[in-house]
């Protein structure tokens, strides 16, 4: 499974929890529904996932926790806020920089319609050629 399978299923996914669930709620109502959604659709999930990180000689055993770490190679960061700013697609690019991850998703259940809510951050993924007719 590529990176770009593991997001259209989370994507699907999101938009079924935010169909149900709705907006406003806390990020851990949206983290434990989102969780229990892929988990049944087959993908491997960690919640609150420690990614360690090193500077120079220092080690840090959590440099920081992925909201959902998804088949070990999307980071889903799971936001419920009115408005998403821009330092949380910087962190998401840094979170994927650090754990030499390719792709992740800023998803925020805080917006009305969740397809305005969902932002794919990409550190060096190559896309799939598009089919020319």
């Amino acid at each position: 499974m590529t990176e770009n399978e593991v997001a259209r299923i989370t994507v699907d996914a999101a938009y079924k929890v935010h169909n149900v669930l709705g907006p406003g709620l806390l990020e851990a109502v949206y983290e434990e529904a989102l969780a229990y959604e892929l988990k049944h659709r087959g993908l491997a999930v960690r919640r609150q996932y420690p990614v360690p990180v090193a500077y120079e000689e220092i080690c840090f055993d959590v440099g920081f926790r992925a909201d959902l770490f998804v088949e070990d190679m999307v980071i889903v960061e799971l936001k419920s806020v009115e408005t998403v700013a821009p330092v949380h697609r910087k962190q998401l690019l840094t979170y994927l920089r650090l754990s030499d991850l390719k792709l992740g998703l800023l998803i925020n259940f805080g917006s009305a319609l969740i397809k305005n809510g969902i932002t794919r951050i990409v550190n060096g993924l190559e896309e799939a050629p598009c089919a020319i007719e």
